[in-house]
């Protein structure tokens, strides 16, 4: 078995929203500063070859957020659907279970797994107990409603802190298995 580590890194608000109730996320630069140089992102991404993502968070990604260019193109993308869409050999579209994917991932060589998008793809693999590192990035806005990343465990999962830092106003938590 390699080494390749699967990664959930996303932000939230901070009562545990990805999105608000209409799926939007304009709310991500509510309070941010930006006066601090920020390489959270670019010091995390180096390490990573596999992003793994639903397609929610592709069309997101693809039609608001980076409409010109796919953020992910260097990298081998899965994307979580029961459509089909524009697939090439980075780009692959499927409708195998997460946990699958992962597991297949962990028996390759390769770099590091990047897991983003809601419930429907975390969940699983918490179960599973295959998130072997959780990055939040916790937003300070309180929404009060809309589509929390986590959704009821059936047993309570005991991870570690690994890591907390206060950049531009956003607080960076790293938790790693228990």
């Amino acid at each position: 078995m390699t080494n390749r580590k699967i990664i959930l890194y996303i932000a939230t608000s901070l009562d545990g929203y990805i999105a608000d109730n209409k799926g939007g996320i304009d709310w991500l630069s509510t309070n941010v500063d930006n006066s601090e140089t920020d390489t959270s992102y670019e010091d995390f991404y180096q390490h990573v070859d596999t992003v793994i993502l639903g397609r929610t968070t592709y069309d997101q990604v693809t039609q608001v957020l980076s409409p010109d260019h796919y953020p992910y193109s260097d990298s081998t993308s899965y994307i979580l659907t029961s459509r089909s869409g524009e697939a090439n050999e980075k780009l692959i579209f499927t409708d195998q279970s997460v946990v699958d994917i992962v597991n297949n991932l962990k028996e390759t060589d390769g770099g590091d797994v990047f897991v983003v998008g809601g419930a429907s793809i975390v969940q699983p693999l918490m179960d599973a107990n295959l998130i072997d590192e959780y990055q939040l990035a916790t937003i300070p806005v309180i929404l009060g409603e809309g589509v929390p990343l986590f959704k009821p465990v059936k047993e309570p999962l005991g991870l570690r802190v690994k890591d907390v830092k206060v950049i531009n106003n956003i607080v960076y938590r790293t938790y790693v298995k228990g």
